[in-house]
């Protein structure tokens, strides 16, 4: 079976989305702005992704990879800014990202009764499973991966407690039956 490389082949199920390749003058704009500030709003993401004509969820991304790769190399160096970056006061710079953040989003019940069936059936799906599921429910597809992260998460969790949720009903029979 010969496998078709062309830039417009599309994805097929379970299939992570393609590499984004910034060309050098948008990486000088995002750069730039992680200087300004490595943790930008919500806002700023919207401006940033006008600016250089993609999504916000491809800055996000951009953003926490920088991040990762900015604390790697922190770590390997000295701590000498240490002492300084404790007498900072940080309140106001919290108090704006805060209002910068992206307004929480609120489900329907029909969108989560798509959201969860989807999740029984494959709680991995591919960026095309999730585009099309963004475009029946109506959300943006970030929020669609997003979810489903939050809710493997959460499945994960579950199953964790679950043995202990069975030997203390285990423990509660038996000491009913004394």
């Amino acid at each position: 079976m010969a496998q078709d490389n062309s830039p417009n082949k599309t994805i097929t199920m379970n299939q992570r989305r393609r590499r984004t390749k910034f060309t050098e003058d948008q990486l000088k704009i995002l750069i730039k702005a992680f200087h300004q500030n490595p943790y930008p709003g919500y806002a700023t993401k919207q401006r940033l992704a006008l600016e250089i004509n993609t999504d916000e969820s491809r800055i996000q991304i951009w953003f926490q990879n920088r991040r990762a790769r900015h604390q790697c190399q922190k770590k390997s160096e000295p701590d000498e800014d240490l002492e300084s970056s404790q007498d900072q006061d940080h309140s106001e710079e919290e108090i704006q990202s805060r209002e910068d953040r992206r307004c929480r989003t609120s489900y329907t019940s029909s969108q989560l009764h798509t959201l969860i069936e989807t999740f029984m059936n494959n709680p991995y799906p591919g960026i095309d499973t999730r585009e099309q599921l963004a475009k029946e429910i109506g959300i943006p597809e970030s929020r669609v991966q997003i979810w489903f992260q939050n809710q493997r998460s959460r499945f994960h969790v579950q199953r964790k407690r679950q043995p202990d949720d069975q030997d203390s009903e285990q423990r509660q029979d038996q000491e009913q039956d004394l």
